[in-house]
């Protein structure tokens, strides 16, 4: 991300990583639970809100990282009203038969998947892996043998998408692949396969005695170079989204926007 454009440094990516992982695993928990639209329908103003304000990132590249969830929320909500079934009949044509049942049980699932891809992005967006794993081992107690080589599978992702970029360069200046038919695609899947999946298998080797060789597999105390740390953000984050349930629950009681009421829609 920092190499697109500059990350602003809000005071969610100041949270400790384990107090927000721990928080959102909650939130996706609660959420799962919740069958009221209208509740669901505040949580996601609310945590919308928080993810385009408080990312740090532009405006521009929020919206193109939040627009896939866009798309799921609607292809949800409309196969769920279009094919789902239930007994008050709005419209029906053909194999089409809209019924206030499946219009309201689109809503909730359309929903539900919306607020469980914000949560993520927030998360995503203003959490740095590098932080995450350090404050796994030191707020967690996660073994350091586990966290470094969770780190080191996340480092190598980017060094295996450039090989593939340099092979398929290569593999195009020589002019060894076809372009077309069923054997184009067999010998894709070779030529890029059996070498990516060779270095890998190296890089991975060279990991592990690196690892052995550090005695990472001692469970004795180490040093970290990052220090993390509990601080006063963490105790905001906690009151902001720990309230936010309770907020939505409440303004769903204000104001209903869903009047339908039989529980039939979450079956």
């Amino acid at each position: 991300m920092q190499a697109l454009y500059d990350v602003k440094q809000t005071w969610i990516a100041r949270v400790n990583p384990s107090v927000k992982l721990l928080l959102f695993i909650l939130l996706f928990a609660y959420v799962i639970f919740v069958h009221n639209p209208t509740h669901l329908f505040f949580l996601v103003l609310m945590y919308g809100f928080i993810l385009f304000t408080y990312s740090g990132h532009p405006l521009k590249y929020v919206l193109i990282f939040t627009s896939p969830f866009i798309l799921v929320f609607i292809s949800s909500q409309v196969s769920m009203t279009f094919f789902g079934r239930g007994d008050t009949t709005w419209f029906k044509w053909g194999i089409f038969h809209v019924t206030e049942e499946s219009f309201f049980r689109g809503v909730h699932l359309g929903l539900r998947a919306l607020a469980f891809a914000i949560l993520g992005m927030i998360f995503a967006l203003t959490t740095k892996p590098v932080m995450l794993f350090y404050s796994l081992m030191q707020q967690l107690k996660v073994p350091s043998k586990y966290a470094y080589s969770f780190l080191a599978s996340i480092r190598m992702i980017p060094i295996m998408v450039e090989e593939f970029q340099t092979l398929r360069h290569a593999l195009h200046i020589r002019r060894a692949v076809p372009d077309k038919g069923i054997k184009a695609i067999y010998k894709k899947i070779s030529f890029f396969s059996i070498p990516l999946l060779a270095q890998s298998i190296r890089r991975a080797q060279r990991i592990a005695v690196a690892m052995e060789a550090k005695r990472f597999m001692r469970g004795k105390e180490r040093t970290y170079y990052y220090d993390t740390r509990f601080s006063s953000y963490d105790v905001l984050f906690l009151v902001i989204f720990t309230a936010t349930p309770f907020i939505g629950y409440a303004l769903a009681l204000v104001w209903p926007m869903f009047t339908y009421t039989d529980v039939r829609y979450v079956n």
